[in-house]
């Protein structure tokens, strides 16, 4: 299976507007240089017991399967960043995305291992003033990932699963 970048996002600090890059640089062991995780200055970075956060993925079909759930709400369509996730990916559903837990993927040649999934939490609709973020992305939230291996990410990037 191969899907590739289709956005990547950082944010500097907890609750700041999530920003578009074309290109981040991920660190092993720690995340995406200048994001709030890798910084320790997540929402989430001190909760205990603490769960890494060094990146995470979304499906884009996911992102349109949830603004196709809401068709009728006031504001019915979250944008990518208004996820919250990282990396929004191409090419794979929700379901696939979501089988990568425990697995190893690579994206432009940096290896992640899938973590576990990303819970719809009502913090991206605190956010935004849109409500319905937990029950629309409820499945396709997304993927925690660990990175493995330090180098760079693009958008246009392809990536695969390991074998195996």
């Amino acid at each position: 299976m191969t899907f590739s970048i289709e956005a990547l996002f950082t944010c500097p600090t907890a609750g700041a507007p999530m920003q578009s890059q074309s290109r981040v640089k991920v660190i092993a062991g720690v995340g995406i240089e200048g994001d709030r995780y890798a910084a320790g200055v997540g929402a989430y970075s001190s909760l205990e017991p603490i769960k890494r956060r060094d990146i995470t993925f979304i499906a884009l079909s996911g992102i349109d399967t949830a603004n196709d759930w809401q068709t009728g709400a006031e504001r019915p369509c979250f944008a990518p960043g208004e996820t919250r996730r990282n990396v929004v990916l191409s090419g794979i559903s929700s379901g696939e995305l979501n089988d990568l837990v425990g697995r190893a993927f690579s994206v432009n040649g940096v290896r992640f291992m899938g973590l576990d999934l990303a819970v719809p939490c009502p913090r991206p609709g605190q956010l935004t003033g849109y409500a319905g973020f937990e029950e629309a992305f409820e499945g396709r939230a997304g993927l925690r990932a660990l990175v493995l291996d330090s180098g760079e990410l693009k958008v246009g990037d392809e990536g695969e699963v390991a074998s195996g």
